[in-house]
């Protein structure tokens, strides 16, 4: 099996934050926290995985990156 792109969840104090999936994403995102606990031999909530994601998600998203640079130049 190939690597997934998550690694080990960090326990970092948390914001709580609401979201609504639709729940074919919410399958989706059970089934990849089942793999990656097994990955990684560390349990995982579903819920832990969305910011992980989301930041992944940003971090190699250039436009994104381009963008936040721009904004921090002109403050």
């Amino acid at each position: 099996m190939s690597k997934l792109r998550l690694g080990a969840i960090l326990d970092e104090k948390p914001v709580k934050l609401s979201v609504d999936l639709a729940a074919a994403i919410h399958r989706d995102l059970t089934v990849y926290a089942e793999v990656l606990s097994r990955e990684t031999g560390q349990e995982i909530d579903a819920a832990k995985l969305v910011g992980p994601m989301l930041a992944r998600f940003m971090a190699t998203d250039r436009a994104f990156a381009k963008a936040r640079r721009s904004a921090k130049a002109s403050t």
